[in-house]
């Protein structure tokens, strides 16, 4: 097998993408790009990274960092799980270790967030630990070796993939071996149209010799998607706008949004209104944005926006929602969903702005 680590290793050193990540050993930067990059393109990924690290270059800066700040430097990229957990992991690096973070595989894998990738990821990259790791393209670039219809996602399938990984595991080269077989992945052996015509694993490839490339990976049955309807509501009063805090165990947990009343079904302009469900009339309708459909991994969110201006501050709106500024409006973290729509939609503070 060390023959084909060495066709990949030779493979890489002619192809590879001049990334950032990859000219440090340094651990914690590593993580950073490690955690960033989950459910994240690299495109998109690399200008985070960027931010990340010329806003925290070291772990203690993370730390002391205000979550707040965190999540907002993090808006856009979703699973805001992922921040949160970078930041309990900073303060807890800094608390536990003294702010060195951990290279090796065992401590790395009781630090929140990190699972047996990233555990394997950071040790081999940081410290050339003999971890092998398995991700969504080192997955595709074995079922196809092996030609194995093992579905990956399965309990199973993440035994034998690991498997696998650990036989074609370079012991002189792990870190460099894991950056060829993923990086092979992502530009040689790609889930559509793969270049096997052109590739330097031919000879080793089963799938490549049976014809069943593009017929693998496997995986089982993604669960059911489940639907949500949000109806937002943006009351604003001369230059303050009403905002609530998600702190329930939800998606976008932590961050900041408008008055949210969810429904069970779709709803008409009209039933929409009337779930604000209020007699106070010292309000106008400015604006009723356009319905729009946000995708989450295992949630459809379908939104409407109504915009409500406040000519006297109302005292009948819920507990949670507290008046802000539009300056202060502006530094705060929310979902991309809510930042998509103001940037397609006239100022909610349009009429003061005229003014």
């Amino acid at each position: 097998m060390n023959n084909t680590s060495n066709k990949l290793i030779n493979w890489y050193s002619d192809h590879k993408r001049d990334l950032p990540w990859r000219h440090t050993d340094n651990p914690y930067i590593i993580w950073l790009s490690e955690i960033i990059l989950q459910q994240t393109r690299v495109e998109q990924g690399r200008a985070y990274f960027e931010k990340f690290v010329d806003s925290y270059p070291r772990v203690q800066d993370l730390a002391n960092a205000p979550l707040d700040e965190v999540l907002k430097l993090w808006q856009g990229l979703g699973y805001y799980s992922r921040a949160r957990n970078l930041h309990f992991t900073a303060n807890y690096v800094c608390n536990t270790f003294n702010g060195k973070f951990p290279s090796d595989y065992d401590t790395l894998l009781s630090l929140k967030g990190v699972g047996s990738y990233t555990a394997a990821a950071i040790s081999s990259f940081s410290a050339n630990e003999k971890q092998a790791v398995v991700d969504g393209n080192v997955f595709r670039v074995l079922a196809r070796l092996f030609n194995d219809s093992t579905p990956i996602n399965s309990t199973k399938g993440k035994k034998v993939f690991q498997q696998y990984a650990n036989e074609l595991l370079n012991p002189d080269k792990p870190g460099l071996h894991n950056q060829a077989i993923m990086e092979f992945g992502a530009l040689q052996c790609t889930p559509v149209k793969p270049n096997c015509m052109y590739c330097p694993l031919q000879n080793e490839c089963i799938s490549f010799e049976q014809g069943t490339s593009l017929s693998l990976p496997v995986k089982e049955k993604k669960v059911k998607i489940k639907h949500r309807y949000f109806h937002y509501f943006i009351h604003t009063y001369k230059n303050k706008v009403a905002l609530q805090q998600r702190i329930e165990k939800d998606i976008w947990a932590g961050l900041f949004e408008f008055h949210l009343i969810e429904s069970s079904e779709a709803l008409s302009e009209e039933k929409g209104l009337a779930l604000l469900d209020t007699n106070n009339s010292n309000f106008t309708i400015n604006n009723i944005g356009k319905p729009s459909k946000h995708i989450l991994s295992h949630q459809h969110i379908h939104s409407q926006f109504y915009h409500i201006q406040w000519s006297k501050l109302p005292t009948s709106l819920p507990n949670s929602l507290e008046w802000y500024d539009v300056l202060a409006f502006e530094k705060l973290a929310i979902p991309r969903l809510i930042d998509r729509y103001l940037e397609s939609s006239d100022s909610i503070f349009a009429e003061e702005d005229a003014i």
